[in-house]
């Protein structure tokens, strides 16, 4: 799993981006990753732990979760 902050988020169309603590590279929030999450929305800031799925040369947040250890 990895953690990071959130950048940016549009509740209004579920996207966004997140920045890793490990190498600050952007993973993208794509409509449909806060599904499955207790999250209905996100915040500028927020931590979060999440992992990371990867399709067609992109890499896409999923199983997000709350704080620094899953909380």
């Amino acid at each position: 799993m990895d953690q990071g902050v959130v950048k940016t988020y549009d509740p209004v169309t579920g996207a966004g981006i997140v920045v890793r603590d490990t190498d600050q590279t952007e993973v993208y929030l794509r409509p449909g990753s806060l599904k499955d999450s207790v999250f209905r929305t996100l915040r500028q800031g927020q931590r979060i732990v999440f992992q990371v799925v990867a399709e067609d040369g992109n890499e896409f947040v999923t199983g997000v979760q709350l704080g620094q250890d899953g909380y």
